[in-house]
């Protein structure tokens, strides 16, 4: 994906002493006292902004922060926890600059941060009029927030389209890059887990994903509705029977390129859904009729976790099983170490996701861990993202 970099530009020598608006992704979870519980996104936006201060530009820095009301600023929407963390994390105070879109004071070297950027009227339906007066804000606009990607905003389009320059700061340019080697040029064979509790939240993706990978690990409620297809027992699991024709169509075209859909050979049941409900192992044609699958039985865990060690490429989105509970938690266990075993190329993404990798402390097994959760998953649905879209047209002049 042919788009402008910000570490280019600095290593030309064309940042010095240039205005560089950063739209970042600082939507972090707050307590009732407005402290941050989570800073992560904070930390992973700080490389960015040293960058630019490192190189002599005059640096401003927004992002959207919980769902303001636009053009009515309420004190739980301000960035200021934002702002405090990231003067610690970057050794200066980061003064918080508000009504902002007409003019900022700042010089090379200084920092600022500009007020929740879903304040301003306009940001969401990405106004024209709101995009140019950011735009004239700064000589050169960085996109370094992956998880606003799949929307075209005033903040994340618009100012692309109307800035001088606008190129993608290293996060963005991470994540593009880990995209196209798992999904443009991948390492064979390719293998995609997809988990979740419905089929209908992930038919496209696994229509999409049904065109390109080797094997498509289906788990979690969608598993349920793929064992439908193959004619097995699913008791009063969660699952979508009007989707049947679908999760078969899918196994239909998988088949008709030489690749597989594995169904689960046993199943982890129980007879209510509940933390302390006790854990039963069944073949997957046992299931009864007032049984649940809560996982993947171990044997299927077994198949799966060797088919991961050798794989070229994995692509890891959702739990295979009621993770939350340890007694349904051993499925999504053994996927996740044999991730992390696995010499392949692996890229993983989704709140869900992302749990499970900090549960069993395999982040640093994982080749690339997504940011953007909605936008993740319309990169596997096959869309085209709009910060992509507009970064390479602007990359063409």
């Amino acid at each position: 994906m042919n788009v402008l970099r910000f570490e280019d530009l600095i290593a030309q020598g064309k940042v010095a002493g240039q205005r560089v608006f950063i739209r970042a992704d600082l939507n972090v979870p707050l307590d009732d006292a407005g402290h941050i519980t989570e800073d992560t996104r904070v930390r992973a936006s700080v490389p960015c902004i040293e960058m630019a201060l490192k190189a002599g530009a005059a640096v401003m820095v927004t992002s959207h922060l919980g769902r303001p009301t636009e053009g009515e600023f309420k004190p739980e929407d301000s960035l200021a926890p934002v702002a405090k963390r990231m003067g610690e994390l970057l050794g200066r105070e980061v003064p918080v600059l508000r009504n902002w879109v007409d003019g900022v004071d700042v010089k090379p070297g200084q920092v600022v941060l500009l007020e929740n950027c879903r304040v301003n009227k306009g940001e969401k339906k990405n106004s024209e009029e709101l995009s140019k007066k950011m735009a004239a804000l700064c000589d050169i606009f960085v996109h370094d927030a992956f998880g606003t990607a799949h929307r075209a905003e005033a903040s994340t389009y618009g100012i692309a389209q109307f800035a001088k320059i606008a190129c993608a700061g290293p996060l963005l340019a991470a994540e593009i890059d880990a995209i196209s080697k798992a999904l443009a040029n991948p390492k064979r064979p390719l293998v995609a887990i997809v988990a979740g509790s419905k089929v209908s939240t992930k038919l496209t993706i696994l229509q999409s994903l049904a065109k390109n990978v080797d094997q498509l690990i289906v788990g979690g409620g969608i598993a349920n509705t793929f064992m439908l297809a193959a004619g097995l027992p699913i008791g009063k699991s969660l699952a979508e029977a009007d989707l049947v024709g679908d999760a078969k169509a899918v196994i239909e075209a998988m088949k008709a390129r030489g690749a597989a859909v594995p169904i689960p050979v046993d199943v982890v049941t129980a007879k209510t859904f509940a933390a302390d409900a006790p854990a039963t192992v069944k073949a997957a044609a046992d299931v009864a009729a007032d049984d649940m699958i809560l996982d993947i039985g171990p044997k299927t865990a077994a198949q799966l976790a060797d088919q991961l060690k050798a794989a070229g490429t994995i692509v890891w989105n959702g739990p295979v099983g009621v993770f939350e509970f340890d007694a349904f938690a051993h499925g999504t266990e053994t996927i996740a170490r044999a991730i992390a075993a696995s010499s392949a190329f692996s890229i993983a993404g989704g709140g869900d996701t992302l749990a499970a990798i900090a549960k069993y402390g395999i982040e640093k097994d994982v080749g690339y861990i997504s940011t953007g959760g909605g936008a993740f998953l319309e990169v596997l649905e096959g869309k085209t993202l709009p910060a992509f879209e507009i970064l390479q047209k602007r990359a063409q002049g």
